[in-house]
């Protein structure tokens, strides 16, 4: 058991032997570390997350389906998708200087409000019935924008909220609660559509956000720390970001880690052509949301039972392993015959995938120092962004060359291998530990 588990005074004080204590230091083993929402204010922004994590996969699900019934193209659909790219790759790595430059929390508050606002733009044009794709993707864009600012500014908070040897507990916590709102969110809006309509779906979310307004304006001043010097969040602030990660291997590895797990392990473009041929018998419908939901609904798992690895210091490690699972699992996938086993597959692809996310955020906050923390966490919102999309064009590619099945557990096998030979040619991710 932990030491900072003890004596903390909230419990009576009963015998070692006595058996009710031993269950119940047994479920902390295991169970979802809760330590840091001890701290208020990491307590506040966690809980505005469970808000925000549904409400956000509402607006997700709403865009997409007001583009289609609109123009009734999915070609239209998919342009939408990189209407809002573009924007939140430029923001994010120009929100990561931001944050550094100034007060996270006054960043936080203004964006988050700049999220809100749009959410209830998206919400009149539904109700007032415009039906404009242009007006959907003109609103798209500066959302996404919003939450490029948002997202570096938000995660490089965390490192100021709660002690070092808690991020990664912090981690698993936040991502457990994103990856719940990406199961629960799209099935909420697929029961609500027919009930209340699509526009009221914005209406919901925009209200959400006032919830996450409200935690973020009670959050203490998180201001560039004493001795830092003059500030400014411009082109040579950015480039400097890059020039610290080139000159930190270990987080340099960070990244090449997820870039190789999702370039060349998110097999999800091939998700309905194995549906289609590979799982037809089992119905293609229900082959294909299985799918699709197992990775998120293994996520979730790993979160709820992160105790078991949250606690762990060697996290250079603990990421080698989990892109290496990753990798064995979606092969394992690639080679399933059986629907029902290829969900298994899946189901601990998201697991690993979960405890690689919660290490390399962990590594992220601990290895940087905290006038670069923004840029790091802009540069990582680009790189989870773009990462699957550019999966989506490789398997894509691959699975009409090779075959579905061929194309998944080649991609898998190709993970083990890249990350196991970063992991040896370089031995500063190895070596990392907190």
């Amino acid at each position: 058991m932990d030491t900072s588990e003890s004596g903390t005074g909230t419990e009576p004080q009963t015998p070692a032997g006595d058996p009710g204590t031993q269950s119940r230091r047994g479920r902390r083993r295991w169970a979802m570390d809760t330590r840091p929402l001890r701290v208020p204010a990491y307590r506040r922004l966690w809980s505005s997350t469970i808000v925000t994590a549904v409400g956000s996969q509402l607006t997700a699900v709403a865009v997409p389906k007001q583009i289609y019934d609109i123009t009734g193209s999915s070609a239209w659909v998919g342009a939408a998708g990189l209407a809002g790219l573009l924007p939140l790759i430029v923001f994010a790595l120009w929100g990561g200087a931001v944050a550094d430059a100034m007060d996270r929390r006054k960043l936080l508050l203004i964006t988050n409000s700049g999220i809100a606002v749009t959410s209830v733009l998206f919400w009149l044009q539904a109700v007032t019935g415009l039906e404009s794709v242009a007006a959907l993707m003109v609103l798209l864009a500066v959302q996404q924008a919003f939450w490029g600012l948002n997202a570096p500014a938000r995660n490089a908070s965390i490192a100021r909220l709660v002690p070092a040897e808690q991020l990664a507990a912090a981690n698993a916590l936040g991502s457990t609660v994103m990856q719940t709102g990406q199961v629960v969110g799209p099935l909420l809006a697929g029961v609500l559509i027919p009930v209340i309509g699509l526009p009221e779906l914005y209406l919901i979310d925009a209200l959400a956000l006032c919830v996450t307004v409200w935690a973020v304006h009670r959050l203490p001043a998180l201001p560039p720390l004493a001795g830092s010097g003059p500030r400014r969040a411009g082109v040579r602030e950015i480039a400097a970001g890059f020039r610290y990660i080139a000159g930190h291997k270990v987080l340099l590895l960070s990244f090449l880690a997820d870039i190789v797990a999702m370039v060349l392990g998110m097999p999800r473009a091939l998700f309905p052509q194995l549906a289609a041929e590979t799982y037809a018998p089992y119905g293609e419908g229900l082959a294909l949301g299985l799918l699709f939901a197992a990775i998120p609904i293994g996520a979730v798992v790993g979160g709820l039972f992160s105790g078991t690895f949250s606690r762990a210091r060697r996290h250079g490690w603990m990421v080698i392993g989990a892109v290496v699972a990753w990798g064995a699992a979606i092969t394992g996938f690639g080679l399933s015959g059986s629907l029902w086993l290829a969900v298994v597959f899946l189901a601990v692809a998201g697991i690993a995938d979960m405890v690689s996310m919660v290490f390399r955020g962990a590594i992220l906050l601990s290895a940087a120092t905290d006038e670069m923390r923004g840029r790091m966490q802009g540069v990582f919102t680009v790189v989870v962004a773009g990462g699957p999309r550019l999966a989506d064009v490789l398997h894509g590619t691959a699975g009409s060359a090779f075959g579905a099945r061929t194309a998944v557990a080649g991609g898998g096998i190709l993970v083990v291998v890249v990350m196991l030979t970063l992991a040896l040619a370089v031995p500063a991710l190895r070596r990392y530990r907190v």
